[in-house]
């Protein structure tokens, strides 16, 4: 107990050491409690036993409470020691004496003893207002007259206890919060969240995420998101927090004199997440201006730095998954898509190859009608010959194994010469071809071969989705590069899929145009040479307007290889020509002589057919079935849904066969069509797909159609088909009827 020391002789309150001395050179007289040798023998006996207790012990004794404390209650008091021994404790504690002054008064008057545990009482014993908590008791003291004479305190300061147990459970919930984060805005929005529950030690906060060279602001709480404190983006020249020197150097950093709630001092940390090379962003947390920034208090709002690193880490671990998954998952969409469109591009041909070849074989052609049927099978195997040379071009391309030979070329005569192979089919469907190919001032390093396959695709697409207009194709010296540009006045491109055109697999679903045949990697493919000529293929495009593709190659050589200048190829070439293109186009134009409505060509036959309306947006596949249907039945073949529902309301058929994939309105939308019409809804409707297997056929036949039959079909099993569905169509009526 710090108390005076009288000589050696004063007995039981000699002692010896630091309180010793101090004690002796107390003046007691100048207190209320006077001389030693006054004081009651009670208050003496206390001061004796607790002298050398280790624990803190406090004594107010009289009216005016005057303080007497053994040496571990000096910590408690801190600066104010000596002057608080055997001082008033009104004058020791002004800043807590509304709070423990009324608690004294209780027992003094009541003489019943108190417990308080944890209590906050903000002493100022550093020179501020503390945060401090503290479990004491007050207990009277009995003085000679029976008498309440003073009062006993054994008190136990548990600041380090309260502020550690707040702290952990704020590291609890900031990891509870953050944990199922969706991305690293959510773990700052969800970290900002719990740190405005904890304004004892964070008065505000600001999370900043590093973009660019700089940091955006992330989330906020305590502070004005749009005051000069809280910028939305911090620039290497910012000094508001100094975040980029904390971000680069990736230590904390004390920011002094800040005008914000709190004692005008922030500590900003790095976000640092596993895994990182630098920090990932910035905590700017205000400090609080009743703690000291000692080493517990800088650990713990380093926990949180590390917390939020950590969630941020996680959560971008997760995205980056979840972008893979989803990567996956529509690369896997993308090749099912695809194989479903290449089946349907093989299969196509390929019925209208073995269809012919069969019938020739079984001697079932007429007599002059051979050299057709074996045209149609050349045709259609050219077809497939191109379709194969461009997935082979692709997977070459895919496996690094493409060779170029890049050879000087008078760029502009060879695109003129491709450009106007088109003009016979471009102008016989109604469009205007214009070439502005003027020569340019040297040759261009190109793969001939690559180049051919680069102009006729970007020709053959655009004559596809133009229906009406022209086809204008241009090539010209654009600083240190050649341009050409395929422009169109065709149906465009939605503004969603521009970013898509050239990924690999993609379609443009919905687009109008004159055939709905591709298998998606056409334009990838185009892109792929482009690239190996170090140039770009750009498109810009507007729905209803017109598409332009230009394609920009540079000149000179240095941007090519220089083991494939002039050098010769020894893969098998894949190039066909022009001619598999323009053979192509041609088909996709209407032959109007060719689908004369049935009722106006057979007029003078003076007798009622069975009528059979086909759909198909390939020509010789619409020619083909015509040819085969028309010696049994009356036959109108359209190209696409739309025209066939025309053609159904217009005279209403005694059977539909339709493919499944065409521009426009496709076959399961014309179902759909018929099915909801009470006039068409018992029509007997047949569906012919690439699409094959189970899946398939009970899918097509859950869309409302009557029979599915798969591509390559015999024409036999065709005829079959038809005859039963037009039975099937008399039973209705007659059932109907």
């Amino acid at each position: 107990m710090l108390v005076p020391q009288a000589e050696s002789s004063a007995g039981p309150l000699a002692g010896g050491g630091e309180t010793g001395v101090l004690m002796r050179s107390f003046e007691w007289s100048r207190t209320p409690l006077g001389p030693v040798e006054g004081w009651p023998q009670s208050l003496r006996t206390i001061v004796s036993t607790c002298l050398n207790s280790r624990f803190p012990i406090l004594v107010w004794w009289g009216p005016d409470l005057v303080m007497l404390y053994n040496d571990a209650y000096r910590d408690i008091v801190g600066s104010k020691h000596p002057h608080a021994l055997g001082a008033p404790g009104r004058e020791v504690w002004p800043e807590i004496w509304p709070i423990i002054g009324p608690m004294l008064d209780g027992v003094i008057s009541r003489g019943e003893a108190t417990w308080s545990e944890n209590t906050l009482l903000r002493l100022v014993r550093r020179g501020f207002p503390e945060e401090c908590y503290f479990t004491f008791s007050y207990s009277p003291i009995r003085d000679e007259s029976g008498g309440i004479g003073g009062v006993f305190t054994a008190v136990t300061e548990t600041t380090e206890q309260v502020l550690n147990a707040r702290r952990l459970r704020i590291l609890r919930e900031l990891a509870a919060a953050t944990g199922g984060a969706g991305d690293a805005e959510d773990v700052c929005q969800a970290a900002a969240e719990v740190l405005g529950t904890d304004a004892a030690d964070a008065p505000y906060a600001l999370v900043y995420l590093a973009e660019g060279d700089g940091a955006r602001l992330a989330a906020s709480v305590g502070i004005d998101p749009a005051g000069p404190l809280a910028p939305a983006r911090l620039d290497p020249a910012d000094t508001t927090w100094s975040a980029m020197d904390v971000l680069h150097v990736g230590a904390s950093k004390k920011i002094d004199q800040v005008p914000a709630p709190g004692s005008g001092s922030a500590l900003v940390l790095p976000i640092l997440a596993q895994g990182e090379n630098r920090a990932t962003g910035v905590l700017v947390a205000g400090l609080s201006e009743y703690l000291v920034l000692d080493d517990p208090y800088r650990g713990f709002l380093g926990l949180v730095a590390g917390q939020i690193g950590s969630a941020i880490a996680t959560a971008r671990a997760f995205e980056d998954a979840r972008r893979r998954a989803e990567s996956l998952a529509e690369l896997d969409r993308a090749k099912t898509a695809f194989f479903s469109n290449v089946s349907h591009e093989f299969r196509t041909p390929l019925t209208l190859l073995l269809g012919p070849l069969e019938e020739l074989l079984r001697g079932e052609v007429k007599p002059g009608g051979e050299r057709g049927a074996v045209a149609l099978a050349h045709r259609n195997a050219l077809r497939l010959l191109r379709l194969v040379n461009t997935l082979l071009d692709f997977s070459r391309i895919e496996a690094g194994r493409i060779q170029a030979s890049y050879v000087p070329t008078d760029l502009a005569t060879v695109t003129a010469d491709l450009a106007s192979t088109f003009r016979s089919s471009v102008e016989r469907a109604g469009l205007r071809l214009r070439v502005e190919c003027p020569p340019l001032r040297e040759p261009v390093y190109v793969d001939r071969e690559m180049w051919e396959k680069i102009v006729l695709n970007l020709l053959s697409n655009a004559f596809k989705f133009t229906l009406e207009g022209e086809i204008a194709v241009s090539l010209r010296v654009a600083g240190r590069s050649v341009e050409l540009r395929v422009e169109d006045t065709g149906t465009g491109i939605p503004q969603h899929e521009l970013s898509r055109v050239f990924e690999r697999f993609h379609r443009v679903e919905g687009a109008k145009g004159r055939t709905q045949e591709g298998t998606g990697i056409g334009l990838s493919l185009l892109q792929e040479l482009v690239r190996l000529h170090g140039g770009s293929v750009r498109v810009d495009s507007a729905p209803g307007k017109g598409s332009a593709f230009i394609v920009s190659v540079p000149l000179g050589t240095d941007h090519l290889p220089g083991d494939r200048v002039g050098a010769a190829t020894t893969l098998a070439s894949t190039g066909l020509g022009s001619a598999p293109f323009v053979e192509e186009a041609s088909r996709w134009i209407s032959d109007p002589t060719a689908d004369v409505p049935p009722e106006r060509a057979r007029a003078a036959a003076g007798e009622r057919r069975e009528r059979v309306l086909v759909a198909d947006d390939n020509a010789d596949m619409r020619d083909y079935l015509r040819r085969l249907l028309a010696e049994r039945w009356e036959v109108e073949a359209v190209a696409d849904g739309a025209q066939a529902l025309a053609a159904i309301r217009r005279r209403r058929p005694d059977v539909v066969l339709s493919d499944v994939m065409m521009p426009g309105l496709d076959g399961f939308g014309l179902v759909a069509a018929l099915r909801a019409d009470h006039d068409t809804a018992s029509l007997p409707i047949v569906l012919l797909s690439a699409r094959a297997g189970e899946e398939a056929q009970a899918e097509g036949r859950s869309s409302g159609a009557d029979d599915y039959l798969v591509k390559p079909f015999s024409a036999r099993d065709l005829v079959a088909r038809v005859r039963a569905n037009l039975d099937l169509g008399q039973a209705r009526s007659q059932t109907i009827s």
